[in-house]
């Protein structure tokens, strides 16, 4: 006899993933705010904490750096506690990290209270896109994923007009003071609403944490740094360039280490990128990692100390795109199912790319506020047309055992995008600030080159430093080419996982689902009893024929699907 489902039941269940990716949106939002949030406060820190704009850049580099490199460790960490303790954990050390950052007398307190917060929205992130891979079977993954590709895209566009309103209304400690109440509620809203998990047991990489932990300091801090010491020497036998080149080869070694291990289990899986489209989705969020982290600085030093724009007025110019993305992002989530996820991520990409140049051309010439509109309603085009079918061709294959391996690396190249992206930008604005200024701009103004100092400029400063923001914005949108190339190159989606209910809904108060799993850890009851099964049929594409993702037919059944009974 079938087993059937009272409607009541079934509605319940279905309605159900969704309050629980709420809750969980809630914290997510705010982390990302916080990536962005201190651009706008940048020339306010420096002159409270009388820190130069090298060191206030570090409160964000900082935050993103010690945000990155533990996502590997915090997805697995998922996996083996539960996405629910591990985000939860992550909350309340991300809002009492907030409540030091606000309390911070000095730039150097203000760091290291940004490094604590950055681990909690390490340890809070990859549970996110692991609890969509978990409750969502992959026909429904497109709207779960396009509500977080448009919580991702409009945090990141918020958390400059956030700042700018509060460090004008209530001074800059309240750019993290804010998120005291909110993670107060995060935090009950997912004790209420987010259930608990199937745990499966792992075991953790110290030596991979260790080596790529040291890899990514040195990379970033060379390149940060580098035009501090005027890419020589830094002390001794040390110099930028043997930091940059040590820390690539310790990256380098990361990567073998993880293909050669062969007891415990590698921080990156490597077989994970088999899949064609995880592979490209990965590159092209690394490239939206840089962009996003380094387009606003120079855009908001410019509109600060040029056209002596209050911190408010400077984010408001951001306000196209935040409404923008806001408004369209959903509707894009609800048409992922009929279109392609290539086309529309390319296209967002492209007007990515195109609008930054924009910008760029726009600041490098001094031209008038209201032109910058028009670049900025464009990014917000992009923004919602690119962050959730990234998403979705990058989690759509995985296998519910892989969901927080997955969202690990997917968040972490993300984030390695933003670290690389808020140091290169640094590193670029201090060069062209020095090419532009004329020789005799220290004996004006108190301003002298890549030393200069927040405050509005004088006049006959104002076009050199124009000239360096606009080209310093050349770096995010180059980078933002190879994304669009990488989106070209997706292949159209085609889930071949047989999502059952026992694997892709939660379990009651911990206890663990009886049904067998099949060598690759894919459920597989069949017979009279067998369980619920979604089944995803490939999108229509008007592409090339064959072009389905054939990477990942190691993980289809060769047992006929038993027919559904009920779906969850």
């Amino acid at each position: 006899m079938s087993t059937t489902i009272a409607p009541a039941q079934a509605s319940h269940q279905e309605r159900r993933p969704w309050p629980a990716l709420w809750a969980l949106v809630v914290g997510f939002f705010m982390i990302l705010v916080d990536s962005t949030i201190v651009s706008v406060a940048t020339p306010t820190i420096a002159e409270k904490l009388h820190a130069d704009i090298n060191a206030v850049i570090w409160v964000t580099s900082a935050y993103l750096l010690s945000y990155a490199v533990p996502l590997l460790i915090t997805g697995r960490l998922g996996d083996r506690f539960g996405p629910k303790v591990l985000y939860q954990i992550g909350l309340v050390v991300f809002t009492l990290s907030s409540l030091w950052c606000g309390l911070s007398t000095s730039i150097s307190m203000l760091i290291v209270a940004r490094v604590v917060q950055g681990l909690g929205a390490a340890l809070m992130t990859p549970q996110t896109m692991s609890v969509i891979t978990r409750m969502f079977p992959p026909h429904q993954r497109g709207s779960a994923m396009g509500l977080w590709g448009a919580t991702a895209g409009v945090a990141s566009l918020v958390g400059p007009i956030a700042g700018g309103l509060l460090v004008d209304g209530l001074g800059w400690q309240w750019i993290f003071f804010v998120n005291v109440p909110v993670g107060v509620v995060g935090f009950v809203l997912a004790q209420r609403l987010v259930p608990r998990f199937e745990t499966h047991p792992h075991r953790f990489d110290v030596l991979g944490i260790l080596l790529s932990s040291v890899g990514m300091f040195l990379l970033v801090f060379g390149i940060q740094e580098g035009e501090t010491y005027s890419w020589g020497t830094i002390a001794g036998p040390i110099t930028v360039w043997s930091l940059i080149v040590t820390g690539l080869v310790v990256l380098a070694a990361f990567v073998v280490w993880q293909g050669v291990q062969k007891r415990g289990e590698p921080l990156l899986p490597l077989g994970l990128f088999r899949d064609r489209n995880f592979t490209l989705a990965n590159l092209a969020i690394t490239a939206v990692g840089v962009a996003i982290a380094s387009f606003a600085l120079p855009l908001m030093l410019w509109a600060q100390d040029v056209k002596a724009f209050s911190p408010t007025q400077a984010a408001l110019l951001l306000i196209p795109m935040a409404v923008l993305s806001a408004g369209l992002a959903p509707v894009v989530g609800r048409n992922m199912h009929r279109i392609n996820p290539r086309w529309i991520a390319a296209f967002g990409l492209a007007c990515f790319s195109a609008g930054l140049f924009w910008f760029g051309k726009l600041v490098a010439g001094n031209s008038d506020w209201q032109l910058i509109l028009l670049p900025s309603a464009m990014l917000g085009l992009a923004n919602a047309c690119m962050w959730g079918p990234l998403s979705v061709s990058a989690t759509r294959n995985l296998p519910p055992r892989m969901a927080g391996a997955g969202s690990g690396v997917y968040n972490t190249t993300r984030q390695i995008g933003a670290v690389l992206g808020s140091a290169g930008i640094a590193a670029l604005i201090e060069a062209r600030i020095t090419a532009n200024f004329p020789s005799h701009a220290g004996s004006a103004g108190g301003a002298t080159g890549a030393s200069a100092q927040s405050g509005i400029l004088p006049e006959f400063l104002k076009l050199p430093f124009s000239a360096a923001m606009g080209q310093s914005l050349v770096l995010p949108a180059a980078v933002v080419v190879i994304a669009v190339v990488a989106a070209l190159f997706l292949a159209k989606p085609n889930q071949t996982v047989a999502w059952t209910q026992t694997s892709s809904t939660p379990t009651q108060e911990g206890k663990q689902p009886s049904a067998p799993q099949d060598p690759n850890g894919v459920r597989t009851t069949h017979g009279r009893h067998a369980a619920p099964v979604a089944i995803d049929r490939p999108l229509a594409d008007e592409g090339a024929p064959g072009e389905q993702s054939r990477d990942h037919r190691h993980l289809e059944q060769s047992d006929p699907v038993p027919t559904p009974t009920a779906v969850d």
